[in-house]
């Protein structure tokens, strides 16, 4: 008979945090993670973002059965009914030990006996305890809320309880000085509030239920099982591209080659994004090797660092400090809170809005596809940097996976570098024109990565809002026909791969209608644009932003100049 854990409370759980102790709740059992923050394969940030909260969802969503099960073997406790979720350390939440807790709680509770519950002559504060003052009252008394840590959010006003210091309001004392909330910020999140349901916590505990109860709904449809025969198609236009490549440069067609060289680089992208979720086979080993075999080999990117930084996105998906699938300063920001240098957790550095960004932000909508046709170059800088500095797992299952990728890349600079552009093209110009426009044609794929996600939302509605919600509020999907699904590889519908990250891609149009059920059902938007309309918001939102950029860099230029009155 198994021991019963043993049952860790609120307090506990946040002393333990503020000791150092890194914690996630998982189905009612919490976890110390500490020892796998080195060797988790996702790298240690994706966890860090999920301390002290409730990691079910995004736990299931990201990870195979077998390394769920693997999991528990981290299991020190256990809670009771639903969790209230911290704000973790690494987004600035405050945690403190058992000793400050309860001396708070003992502070706290003398000011309410005085302040609150006193009819004004001595023996009465004696006689009358807290409990005795009607619950209406509190709620009508913004003093003794603070007073006792009470935290009222959204219309519903729904409470937390003391120990949830480290929730948004009480976490601002270590955050950054950028983290004061704008008038521009306060609108876009109060926007945000009217469009999705109320994050109070029973709205969102229902819409995790409902979320929970559609995955078992995509279970059962056999949704999560490969279509090899599919991948059998893709594998017969994968050799037809690289063939006619070859072909076309064996007789000095350098431009046209280029051409399907890139066209070969964009479809297997689709199939390493597969294998990199673990979409394929669902086994961690097999489906990473054919990760690796397909990005480093075949593509000369490391498929650890993007899942490293693609486990990130996962979790805090259009987070403005946290995701580094937004950070594209100095060419591009979605938000104008890059305007105030925002320090990356991802990165763990400031992002400067310096005098670079300040030339390229106002015009980033006419730059948008031209820099994203060199997107590539960037992406070869970062792959060598995570291996190089040794960014990934330095233990564990996973710790092999580098040595192998530094081969993949020296053998794709090899057939590439040197035996395809050195060797076989004639010509200095030749040479430049082939790696250009091989890299050029790639450029639709970065139009697709970012379509999803740079028009939407990049608010933070608190701790408390659902993994499901959040996921659909900062996603888009892209309607296209059926048979142009080949194209878009599977990321026309980000959305729901964002629910959903290890469904294979040829089940996720059929995933499609149960998404947009669930959806009506919780009153949770779904956005879908066809592929024109969603370039429009890419653009507008673009534009947008490098409106208001020129109007920070005019009043900036204005306040040094002294032409502002008082300044």
């Amino acid at each position: 008979m198994a021991r019963e854990k043993k049952l860790l409370s609120r307090k506990d759980v946040e002393s333990r945090i503020a000791e150092g102790q890194s914690l996630i709740i998982v189905e009612g059992e919490v976890l110390r993670v500490d020892s796998w923050l080195d060797k988790h394969p996702g790298g240690d940030t994706a966890i860090r973002h999920m301390i002290g909260r409730d990691a079910t969802d995004e736990v299931n969503a990201l990870h195979s059965a077998g390394t769920r099960q693997r999991m528990r073997n981290f299991a020190i406790g256990r809670i009771e009914g639903a969790w209230d979720n911290f704000v973790p350390p690494i987004q600035y939440g405050k945690f403190r030990t058992l000793k400050e807790i309860e001396e708070e709680e003992a502070s706290m509770v003398d000011d309410c006996v005085v302040d609150s519950c006193s009819t004004g002559s001595t023996d009465s504060v004696s006689s009358v305890s807290c409990d005795d003052k009607p619950f209406d009252d509190f709620l009508l008394d913004p003093a003794v809320r603070r007073r006792r840590g009470q935290k009222f959010g959204g219309s519903e006003g729904s409470v937390t309880s003391l120990s949830s210091l480290s929730s948004n309001e009480f976490a601002t004392e270590t955050k950054p000085d950028h983290y004061s909330i704008d008038k521009q910020t306060y609108k876009e999140l109060e926007k945000d509030r009217v469009i999705y349901p109320s994050t109070d916590v029973f709205t969102q505990r229902e819409i995790a239920r409902k979320y929970r109860d559609l995955e078992q709904k995509i279970k059962d449809e056999g949704l999560f099982q490969c279509n090899y025969w599919a991948y059998a198609r893709e594998c017969t236009r994968y050799i037809l591209f690289i063939s006619t490549s070859l072909i076309l440069l064996h007789f000095g067609w350098y431009k046209l080659s280029a051409c399907f060289l890139g066209a070969f680089w964009h479809q297997l992208t689709f199939t390493a994004h597969d294998s990199g979720h673990m979409g394929i086979t669902h086994n961690f080993t097999v489906d990473t090797c054919i990760g690796i075999f397909i990005a480093d080999f075949l593509g000369g990117l490391s498929l650890g660092w993007w899942k490293r930084n693609h486990n990130v996105h996962h979790i805090v998906t259009n987070s403005v400090d946290h995701d580094p699938d937004i950070q594209h300063i100095p060419f591009f920001a979605i938000s104008h809170r890059f305007f105030n240098s925002i320090y990356s957790t991802y990165y763990k550095r400031t992002l400067p809005y310096d005098a670079v960004a300040k030339f390229f932000i106002p015009f980033q909508g006419y730059l948008y596809y031209p820099v994203l046709c060199f997107g590539r170059f960037n992406l070869y800088r970062l792959s060598w940097e995570h291996l190089i500095r040794g960014l990934g797992p330095k233990k564990g299952t996973a710790a092999w996976h580098r040595y192998l990728e530094l081969f993949g890349l020296v053998v794709f600079w090899y057939w590439f570098g040197y035996a395809l552009v050195y060797k076989s093209i004639e010509g200095g110009w030749n040479k430049f024109w082939f790696v250009m426009i091989s890299h050029a044609i790639t450029m639709p794929l970065h139009v697709q990565i970012t379509l999803s996600h740079f028009a939407m939302s990049t608010s933070d509605l608190g701790p408390q809002e659902s993994f499901a919600q959040k996921m659909l509020r900062t996603s888009m999907d892209v309607d296209c026909p059926e048979w142009l699904d080949f194209f878009h590889g599977g990321l026309q519908f980000q959305a729901i791969h964002h629910l959903y990250p290890q469904i294979p891609r040829h089940n996720l149009r059929r995933t499609q209608k149960l998404v947009m059920e669930f959806c009506k059902e919780t009153k949770i938007p779904y956005a879908i644009y066809g592929f024109y309309d969603g370039n429009k918001e890419i653009i507008g939102r673009l534009a947008e932003i490098g409106k208001q950029a020129r109007i920070f860099a005019e009043c900036q230029n204005a306040l040094a100049s002294g032409e502002v009155e008082g300044h």
